[in-house]
């Protein structure tokens, strides 16, 4: 059998089994790694100065899906608002984990500010950007003893745009003394990945528990991050936080990050992700959230909203009711995901089709748990409706679109909701 017909762990036997890093905050506990489901991050491009404004984009992303929301901290007075940042989303009922952002000065801001250091859920540290020389161990030092201090986890983050120069150029200077040098691209890859464990592995000296520890190595090519993750997952077994840095806007960014964390999951390497995508002008900055989502359920690995099948149309659907009837759709189980999650448990995994005409039109709407067949060009002006797999009705006339939404809101609540208990 195609081994790509199988489960991910019947597919991939020797699938790659992660520590297990725990992210608090309040009473929410996020699980990283081991069995838990790969997580979704999101980051805000809001001034975190702005406490409100950030605090709104946070809420934002984690309506979405966004399970950790990491923000900038680059300065004093950034790293004061984060408490500020942390109240306004426990005043909003947002119990999202924050992640902070270091660089470059991080061991001061976390040092100099404990309320900031307390109020974040987890640390980045990008080991390019902690000094140089003597300073780099020190002022690494002190980002792990305050992680250490308030218990919080760190996901050291290597990145090729602001890899660790001295070692890069000790990794160069060894390679032209081979007999056989490495191409200098391999070179780079063995600096991103001796950055990451060295460092995770100096964090443990120091103390920190290992299951304390996210890795991330990222890079902006799709075949170097397969590449690079790849022979990470080799030599540790760390948690792993997965991106493709840099990816781009548009059709671009969300076809490369798809394309490398879907190669990349399929494997078993992965525990949290995030998409960073460009947003295009005037985009909000969830779509990121949306992809990343999208990107785990198309590969069955986890369920976020009713999934909405719509044929691409041909010669036979001239009629664009279809296409404006499945948006309609679409958009109303996202818009009501964030009720429905707590409303009707697993409505999720509800699969609906909105079919175009009756070549496909029965035959996908049967395999959905709700499906319409829309009269195609030339076809009867009617539309059959397929519940569980059964013809439950046909609907015809112009109140064609209204009526099925009607049916799918019908559905929902008696298959999904909770039956109401008998007064005593």
């Amino acid at each position: 059998m195609d081994p790509s017909c199988l489960p991910i762990a019947a597919a991939f036997p020797n699938a790659r089994r992660s520590r297990q890093a725990r992210t608090v905050w309040g009473s929410r506990v996020v699980t990283v790694g081991g069995d838990a489901p790969v997580r979704i991050q999101s980051m805000t491009n809001t001034d975190t100065v702005d406490a409100i404004g950030t605090a709104i984009q946070v809420k934002e992303l984690a309506i979405a899906g966004s399970e950790m929301v990491r923000i900038t901290v680059n300065t004093p007075e950034a790293a004061a608002q984060v408490p500020y940042i942390r109240e306004q989303l426990d005043r909003m009922g947002i119990d999202v984990p924050l992640i902070g952002d270091f660089h470059y000065n991080g061991h001061r801001l976390l040092t100099d500010d404990p309320a900031c250091a307390q109020a974040l859920s987890k640390y980045r540290i990008n080991p390019g950007n902690v000094g140089k020389g003597d300073k780099h161990d020190r002022q690494f030092g002190q980002m792990i003893e305050a992680a250490m201090r308030w218990d919080k986890p760190v996901r050291i983050g290597v990145n090729w745009g602001s890899l660790d120069q001295e070692l890069l150029a000790g990794l160069m200077d060894t390679n032209s003394a081979r007999a056989q040098p490495w191409d200098a691209r391999l070179v780079m890859y063995e600096a991103l990945i001796t950055s990451a464990i060295d460092s995770a592995k100096r964090a443990q000296e120091m103390g920190m528990d290992g299951n304390q520890i996210i890795l991330s190595c990222k890079v902006s090519g799709v075949q170097d991050l397969v590449a690079v993750y790849r022979e990470l997952a080799k030599r540790c077994d760390y948690a792993l936080h997965l991106g493709l840095t840099e990816a781009g806007m548009g059709t671009k960014g969300t076809v490369a990050s798809a394309v490398a964390l879907g190669i990349l999951l399929q494997e078993g390497i992965g525990d949290t992700i995030r998409v960073s995508l460009t947003p295009q002008p005037g985009e909000s900055r969830t779509q990121e959230v949306v992809i990343a989502a999208e990107i785990l359920q198309s590969l069955g690995l986890r369920s976020f909203v009713p999934s909405v099948t719509a044929c691409p149309g041909c010669g036979r659907t001239t009629s664009t009711t279809f296409q404006v009837l499945a948006k309609e759709i679409d958009d109303y189980l996202r818009a009501q995901m964030p009720v429905w999650r707590r409303k009707y448990p697993g409505v999720e995994k509800m699969m609906v089709a909105v079919m175009g005409c009756i070549v496909n039109g029965p035959g996908e709407s049967k395999h959905a748990d709700i499906g319409i067949s829309l009269p195609g060009t030339g076809e009867a002006p009617a539309a059959p409706v397929f519940i569980d797999g059964q013809k439950a009705l046909t609907l015809r006339g112009e109140n064609i679109a209204s009526e099925f939404h009607q049916v799918v809101e019908n559905y929902i609540e008696q298959r999904f909701g909770r039956p109401v208990a008998e007064s005593v």
